[in-house]
C-alpha cells in the first residue's frame, strides 16, 4: 500500500488516515516485514533540519505519517490536496490501534513514559479491550547500558507484532535509529506521550481543538517550562521553510 508521499518544508509525508495507517500496520504483519512508521510535525520539522541524526532516522523510516494540523494547513497552502483526517495524533490513533491490535490477535510492547505510567496505562487498556496483548517497560534507559540490553532481549523474547517507542522527540528516534538492527518485530510506531495520555499523566487536550489546529496552545498552557520554545520558538523557523518554498515556487 504504498502511496506516492508528498515533499514540501524539506521533507517527505505519507498522507495517511487511521484507517490506512491500521492497514499499513497489518500489512507489515501479513508480510511479516520490519517497518518503521515515524510522524512529523513541526517540532520534527525543526529538528530534521538541524540534526543530522533526525535526518538519518527519516532516512530509514518507510513512513511518515502527519502529526500536526500546522502542517496539513501548510500543505494545502501550497497547493497539496491534504484532508483533515489525514492529521493523525496517537491521542487519537491509539484507541483504534489497541482495538484493531485485539481482534487480531496481534502483540504489542510499549516503551516508553516514566516507571509506572506505561504499567497504569496498559491496564486501561486492557480493561477497555478485552484480550489485548501488550506488554510495557518504562523509556529511562541509557544507551550501550546492560538495561538496554536487557530490554531489547525482553522485547524480542516477547516476539511483538508492534513496538511502540514513546520517549518523545528525538530520544525515541534515536533509540529506534541505534537499535534497529538488534530489534525483532514488524511495525516500529514513534508513539510521543501517547501512554501519557491513556494513564492521565498528562491531559488530552480537547479534540475540537485538535481538528480546529489548537492543541498546541492547551499543550503550552499545561507545561509552559518544557514547551515554550517548541511553540513560541521553533515555528519561525518553519515559517521560513515555507516562505522560501512560496517564493522558489514563484
Amino acid at each position: 500500500m504504498k502511496q506516492l508521499p508528498y515533499k514540501f518544508l524539506g521533507v517527505q509525508l505519507d498522507p495517511l488516515s487511521i484507517s490506512e495507517l491500521n492497514s499499513l500496520v497489518t500489512e507489515s504483519i501479513q508480510r511479516n516485514k520490519k517497518w518503521i512508521i515515524a510522524n512529523h510535525n513541526l517540532h520534527s520539522l525543526y529538528l530534521y533540519h538541524h540534526d543530522a541524526k533526525m535526518r538519518a532516522f527519516y532516512a530509514k523510516a518507510n513512513y511518515a505519517h502527519i502529526d500536526g494540523m500546522p502542517l496539513v494547513f501548510l500543505g494545502k497552502l501550497l497547493g497539496f490536496p491534504l484532508k483533515r483526517e489525514q492529521r493523525v495524533t496517537y491521542a487519537d490513533w491509539v484507541w483504534s490501534l489497541m482495538a484493531e491490535a485485539a481482534n487480531q490477535s496481534w502483540r504489542v510492547f510499549y516503551l516508553g513514559s516514566k516507571p509506572g505510567v506505561a504499567e497504569r496505562g496498559a491496564k486501561i487498556l486492557r480493561e477497555k479491550f478485552p484480550g489485548l496483548e501488550i506488554a510495557v517497560h518504562h523509556g529511562y534507559i541509557n544507551k550501550g547500558s546492560q538495561q538496554n540490553l536487557e530490554t531489547l532481549a525482553a522485547i524480542n523474547t516477547y516476539q511483538p507484532h508492534v513496538l511502540m517507542v514513546g520517549m518523545g522527540m528525538p530520544r525515541q528516534e534515536y533509540w529506534i535509529l541505534d537499535n534497529l538492527e538488534h530489534i525483532h518485530t514488524n511495525a516500529i510506531l514513534t508513539s510521543g506521550a501517547c501512554m501519557d495520555y491513556v494513564a492521565g499523566a498528562i491531559p488530552t487536550p480537547p479534540r475540537w481543538m485538535g481538528k480546529m489546529g489548537l492543541e498546541w496552545l492547551y499543550r503550552l498552557f499545561s507545561e509552559p517550562k518544557r514547551l515554550w520554545r517548541r511553540y513560541l520558538v521553533e515555528p519561525w523557523f518553519v515559517a521560513g521553510l515555507f516562505l522560501r518554498e512560496i517564493l522558489n515556487a514563484k
